[in-house]
């Protein structure tokens, strides 16, 4: 059954396809596009107990394809997030217009697992900056769990599934599922935890029980960069408030590591 959800999941995207590229205002609200582009930094919703979606880009394959997995999950916490990515102007082609070359360098430097390995990302609780993960490996599978290079593509393959192991100084150490697409002008990943979550020894999220969502748009002069994160947690006074906290400061974090990567492609 999981695996059907998932292919549902995928078909939706390709089906409702992200077939041009868009102007940011077209994506996003014009308020959240004035304030990206004026540098004004993160945009960041999170919500507690019954999240709905905030910033999500208007873009009807992937609110479909969320909208399946928050109806199946049923989340009690929800971390979006809308930064904006903009290219060098050497590296500006025609208006909206995401070339191949371009495409595939960020596909593959979204499969660079391996350099997520000691990240850091500030931590409320302990008010300085930690490392996020101590190791970040993809694998060969979620059983043998045996350390492969991360893959490179000559051009984006229409969908790809890989399995990674990452040590999270926090969370511990899981195998995550990575499910990728590339369709149109558009790339993006579906990330869930095969083995649950812990803090302090108790598990705070189950097998299954986290998605995360990355999306990254073209838009001609700039990448537009989404996230959703959504759990269902252990229901413990304070525990929502306290993983929420942290995913969101996480993903400040996989954000400069996005951003750090994009650098490469358009040197």
């Amino acid at each position: 059954m999981k695996k059907k959800i998932i292919f549902f999941v995928f078909a939706g995207i390709i089906i409702s396809g992200f077939v041009y590229s868009a102007p940011l205002e077209n994506l996003i609200s014009r308020d959240h596009a004035d304030r990206l582009r004026s540098g004004g930094g993160l945009v960041m919703e999170m919500q507690l107990r019954n999240p709905s979606l905030a910033l999500m880009p208007a873009n009807s394959g992937l609110r479909q394809s969320v909208s399946r997995i928050i109806d199946s999950l049923n989340p009690n916490m929800m971390v979006e997030t809308l930064s904006l990515y903009k290219k060098p102007e050497h590296s500006h082609k025609a208006p909206y217009d995401w070339d191949e070359e371009q495409k595939t360098g960020i596909f593959n430097q979204l499969l660079s697992i391996s350099t997520l390995t000691g990240i850091q990302y500030y931590s409320a609780s302990r008010r300085a900056m930690r490392t996020f993960f101590e190791y970040s490996s993809v694998i060969d599978g979620p059983d043998t769990k045996n350390p492969v290079p991360d893959p490179v593509y000559s051009s984006p393959p229409a969908l790809l599934t890989i399995y990674a192991r990452q040590k999270d100084l926090t969370f511990g150490d899981t195998i995550y599922r990575y499910d990728y697409a590339a369709p149109g002008d558009t790339i993006f990943f579906i990330q869930e935890n095969l083995t649950s979550l812990s803090v302090s020894l108790i598990p705070a999220i189950g097998k299954g029980n986290l998605r995360t969502v990355l999306a990254v748009f073209d838009c001609g002069d700039s990448l537009l960069v989404y996230s959703v994160s959504l759990a269902k947690a252990l229901s413990v006074p304070g525990m929502g408030e306290r993983i929420g906290a942290s995913f969101s400061n996480r993903a400040e974090a996989i954000l400069k590591w996005f951003c750090a990567r994009a650098d490469l492609v358009f040197l």
